[in-house]
């Protein structure tokens, strides 16, 4: 393995010069007394002789270069030990045969560079186009570094404290119907104002510091969870609320970390939120859960059968009820606004297209209150008894129909009596040429 040393020049031994001109020429090497011919080889040998000649040349300059770095790399040595005792490397040492290299130096250097990145916190950055979405995530190096296992068993401890006040704030809210004065809270939970608004400072400092110190787990976490109805932003501000949560209720004297913890405070946050805020109408959890496992068994369904698979085929494979899946599926499909357009080129809506309920038609409300006119125009021929009978009975003003014994004990009439009054006012209302102003509903 090659190693470049580099040293100052007031230390490093002069190398000497070399130059093309200095190198020997096949003209000035004499051959040597041993490869000149004999007198008794014949001329025409002297091709033979000729190659042998050039061979040796060949070898002798291979000689001379192979010397020449030899030379070279001994100077070399030279720089590296001169340097070596001025104190200019301090990743090699010498040994028996020169310098070689103190790994063991090195390897502290390097634990000295990664314990100097730990130290550093990556903070998230969001980067946003100018539509307001998430482009992209970095991250910078903040002051602040990972938390100690001592400072997460304070940080914890004080939003423990804050907890505790907010909980005695809200019962003194419930109770007295107002929000008690700083004094009145410290009061009631027995300590002076300036030690509670220490606590306050307290744990406002320990949530900054804990979301600042374990962003970036919250961020990965809400990476895998992208493309369910949340915006990556969203995402991330439901899994801190979820770290708080987390850091809130850790207990250090397990033997734990925080981020082991918190993980998964963070996770169900972020689940509930998407559950809960990503659709327009909210689905209940059941129902959620049920929806990746029908859409799992609807693609290997689909690869295995090579169609679209039936409600039966899915139910048989998810082990469900065909009621329940088909009411899954329905409930999963995106609700569609009646102001969408019906094409991109055209300005009509659904809502222009789609006939809405008989009951809302013009001519049938107009129809249910003349209706209702003539009603109360043959009521008006009883007394006000009777009339009261008939409407709560049947229902006319509007309320649940309500049964003979049911109205003798709001009017404070036996049944019989209630039933009598009723056949009586129907008599009444047959006799009467009102009746046929109805039968025109009724056709």
């Amino acid at each position: 393995m090659a190693i470049s040393i580099c040293s100052s020049s007031s230390h490093s031994p002069t190398l000497p010069a070399i130059s093309l001109s200095s190198l020997p020429t096949k003209s000035s090497l004499k051959t040597p007394h041993h490869l000149h011919p004999p007198p008794h080889i014949s001329s025409s040998s002297k091709l033979g002789i000729g190659l042998v000649s050039d061979d040796a040349l060949t070898i002798l300059a291979a000689a001379e270069a192979v010397a020449l770095a030899s030379a070279a790399a001994q100077a070399a040595r030279d720089a590296a030990v001169s340097a070596f005792e001025a104190g200019k490397i301090s990743d090699y040492r010498e040994n028996g045969n020169g310098l070689e290299r103190d790994w063991s130096n090195v390897s502290g250097v390097r634990r000295k560079r990664r314990r100097k990145r730990r130290k550093g916190l990556e903070c998230g950055q969001i980067e946003m186009d100018s539509s307001g979405e998430c482009t992209e995530v970095s991250f910078r190096t903040a002051k602040s570094g990972y938390l100690t296992p001592k400072e997460e068993a304070e940080y914890s401890l004080c939003l423990k404290e804050v907890a505790r006040i907010e909980a005695a704030k809200r019962t003194i809210t419930e109770t007295s119907k107002h929000e008690p004065t700083s004094k009145q809270l410290a009061k009631a939970v027995g300590m002076s104002n300036s030690s509670l608004d220490k606590i306050f400072c307290n744990g406002r400092e320990s949530r900054e510091r804990i979301i600042c110190s374990y962003r970036r787990l919250v961020i990965s976490v809400a990476n895998s969870y992208q493309g369910k109805g949340l915006s990556l932003q969203d995402l991330i501000q439901e899994g801190s609320i979820g770290l708080l949560l987390g850091a809130q209720k850790f207990n250090p004297e397990r033997g734990y970390k925080l981020s082991t913890y918190a993980y998964w405070w963070i996770r169900q946050a972020i689940t509930k939120a998407i559950a809960n805020k990503s659709r327009v109408i909210r689905l209940p959890g059941s129902i959620c859960q049920m929806m990746p496992k029908i859409a799992e068994a609807n693609t290997l369904l689909s690869i295995k059968l090579r169609r679209l698979p039936s409600h039966d085929e899915i139910a048989d494979v998810v082990d469900m009820d065909v009621s329940t899946l088909r009411l899954v599926s329905e409930r999963n499909k995106a609700p569609i606004s009646l102001d969408q357009a019906i094409t991109n080129q055209g300005c009509m809506t659904l809502q222009e297209i789609i006939p809405g309920p008989d009951a809302t038609r013009p001519e049938t409300m107009v129809k249910k209150q003349l209706m209702k006119q003539e009603v109360e125009n043959l009521l008006n021929t009883l007394c006000d008894r009777e009339a009261r009978i008939l409407r709560l009975h049947y229902g006319l003003n509007g309320e649940i129909p309500q049964s003979f014994e049911e109205i003798g004990r709001l009017l404070k009439l036996s049944r019989e009596r209630v039933r009598q009054i009723n056949h009586i006012a129907m008599l009444k209302l047959q006799q009467t040429n009102m009746v046929d102003n109805l039968k025109v509903y009724l056709m």
